[in-house]
């Protein structure tokens, strides 16, 4: 994961009034823990039962030694895989630093691995992320765009909803000047199954701000992003 901050520009042009953020989702959905405290949920026990179920139904001897602690471990690994649903993003943008000495340009973190999970299939999809935002004053720790694109990673997905609200949770919390997005990932969901085509990548984006409304912005943040060392 490679961390780049552009330097200062000279003769930084007079800031023009803000546009009104287009909020394409609602914060209610992606700004706090997916899970609530009060939610119903199987226990441990049934949702173990639903694991012995289906090795039943593709014709396993659920009774073999090889599988007895099967369903035990596949619910451990959700619970690792499926973390994102019990964190909550806006804690993690929360807090920010002020001392930027007047730095006004964006700020870039690209290959930020991350593995999720399918919705339609549950089967994984894994790549890069790479996160670019304009700061208004403040900026927020480096490592803390690589949890948040972890969190919203570790819950049931489409690649294009996972990259809106890597988006939307940054423009929302940290309010910066703009919000650019690019994911790329391969799919097992089509790499081993149905028309398996290993090696396919899958690429979405999203912009917000000057990125959206500047198209040399966009231009300036896919060039770094497919910059040195690429």
């Amino acid at each position: 994961m490679d961390a780049l901050i552009k330097s200062i520009r000279p003769n930084k042009p007079t800031d023009k009034p803000a546009e009104p953020r287009q909020g394409e989702l609602d914060p209610a959905e992606f700004m706090a823990a997916a899970v609530r405290a009060d939610q119903p949920r199987p226990s441990r026990a049934e949702a173990e039962a639903a694991v012995k179920t289906l090795l039943s139904y593709i014709g396993e001897n659920t009774h073999r030694e090889g599988l007895l602690d099967t369903p035990r471990r596949v619910v451990e690994a959700y619970d690792e895989l499926y973390q994102g649903y019990h964190q909550c993003p806006a804690e993690v943008l929360n807090r920010t630093f002020g001392e930027t000495a007047g730095y006004d340009d964006f700020v870039l973190i690209r290959d930020i691995e991350f593995t999720s999970q399918c919705e339609h299939h549950m089967m994984p999809f894994y790549g890069k992320a790479h996160i670019a935002y304009t700061p208004v004053e403040r900026v927020v720790g480096l490592s803390k765009l690589a949890r948040l694109t972890d969190i919203f990673a570790r819950r049931l997905q489409t690649q294009e909803h996972l990259t809106a609200q890597i988006a939307a949770a940054i423009d929302e919390v940290l309010k910066p000047r703009g919000v650019a997005v690019l994911i790329e990932a391969e799919h097992t969901c089509m790499s081993v199954r149905g028309v398996a085509k290993h090696g396919a990548s899958t690429f979405t984006s999203r912009y917000t701000g000057m990125f959206r409304d500047n198209p040399a912005e966009q231009a300036r943040f896919l060039s770094m992003v497919r910059g040195p060392n690429r």
